[in-house]
């Protein structure tokens, strides 16, 4: 049994949509592929026959990771958060106390991490930093740049 992650609801609606994609079309397009590969004669000299199969048996293990994926998956309620510190699904505004830089991010999980769209991995250092936090308190992140000192301004969904 893999490890049980939390998701947002669409989150877990976009891997669901993408297994689906890789066991429909993706086995159809790898199918199609090998087909074409055995009707040019000789299977044993024949390169393109085995890239497919190589690329099937690709296919078939990002199909059975995400199965896993989505089997040990969990929906948040966003109603049962603690605003009163940071967790998981939280919107945390932070301010850096050298520059004063104001950024506000939402934790999630790593699968749904996305920076353009303002949402950290509670993996990263700064999402582990982070947790359990309160509104007021002041976090230390030893981050790849070195180390950078956060105040939590606000916490919220």
């Amino acid at each position: 049994m893999g490890k049980v992650a939390y998701y947002t609801k669409e989150g877990l609606d976009k891997l669901k949509a993408e297994l689906n994609e890789l066991k429909t079309k993706g086995r159809a397009d790898i199918a199609k592929q090998i087909a074409e590969a055995r009707d040019k004669g000789d299977l044993s000299e024949n390169a393109e026959y085995d890239a497919a199969k190589d690329a099937q048996g690709h296919l078939e293990a990002k199909i059975a990771q995400l199965e896993e994926v989505v089997g040990n998956a969990r929906v948040i309620d966003e109603s049962t958060i603690d605003t009163s510190k940071v967790s998981i699904l939280s919107k945390v505004k932070i301010k850096n106390t050298k520059n004063g830089a104001v950024f506000t991010y939402s934790l999630v999980s790593e699968e749904e991490a996305d920076l353009k769209a303002s949402k950290i991995s509670v993996q990263s250092p700064i999402g582990k930093g982070l947790l359990g936090k309160k509104a007021g308190d002041s976090a230390r992140i030893q981050t790849p740049g070195g180390e950078i000192e956060f105040e939590i301004i606000e916490i919220g969904i």
